[in-house]
């Protein structure tokens, strides 16, 4: 039997790399993606997606989306809160499996692990240990197409926000930036690529620092219309 699977959706493209690869394993089952949602700003927390793209995201993968929402500014504690309602409600819906994009953090990974394991549900990491340098261009090959939505300052160049991530980025990276951003030096907004029914379209509105992050507004566009 198939194993029931959620997967942790942040709207950037290690999570749609992680659902592209579990859906290449029978073993899996991936029925639904699941995002924390920033209730003050309506935005994907940390990625600051707007919602109404990360909805089109999930109909463009063909899955229900389930958001959960946090509050701004959000505690440890009540992110756990959070979390800890939102597994109790996927164990009612007979879900076995939970997967992460997660690459290399040790950290974050013995926390999920953690988290999850008094419930019996089992944390799956389809993309752990895979080199960072080989998974870029893997999914550069697959002609994914994202953008960077979100830069840390401390870590990498701030030119960075609202560009596509693609070869030429990659080449310009510093070195000691991870070219996936996985230490947090970045993060990415997913429009196209394998795990997509089709293309969103989209354009790229403000950039803005706020709370010592700089931020690119990646604004979906319907009908030709910025909305």
């Amino acid at each position: 039997m198939r194993k029931k699977t959620l997967l942790s959706w942040s709207s950037g493209k290690d999570s749609a790399w992680a659902l592209h690869v579990l859906r290449q394993q029978p073993e899996y089952d991936v029925v639904g993606l699941f995002t924390t949602v920033n209730a003050v700003f309506d935005r994907v927390a940390m990625h600051a997606t707007r919602s109404q793209l990360l909805q089109l995201q999930a109909a463009a993968a063909g899955l229900p989306l389930h958001i959960i929402p946090i509050p701004f500014p959000c505690s440890n504690e009540a992110y756990a809160q959070a979390m800890q309602a939102f597994i109790d409600r996927a164990k009612a819906m007979d879900v076995t499996c939970m997967a992460f994009g997660d690459l290399f953090l040790e950290d974050v990974r013995r926390y999920r692990e953690a988290q999850l394991q008094p419930t019996g549900i089992e944390p799956v990491f389809p993309l752990w240990g895979q080199p960072t340098d080989q998974l870029a261009a893997t999914m550069l090959q697959a002609d994914i197409e994202t953008y960077v939505c979100c830069v840390d300052p401390r870590q990498a160049p701030v030119q960075l926000a609202g560009q596509r991530w693609d070869a030429p980025l990659l080449a310009s990276l510093p070195a000691g930036v991870d070219p996936c951003g996985e230490r947090g030096e970045f993060h990415t907004v997913v429009v196209n690529g394998p795990f997509f029914s089709h293309r969103i379209p989209i354009r790229v509105g403000e950039v803005v620092e706020r709370d010592g992050f700089v931020f690119a507004d990646i604004i979906p566009m319907q009908e030709g219309i910025c909305r």
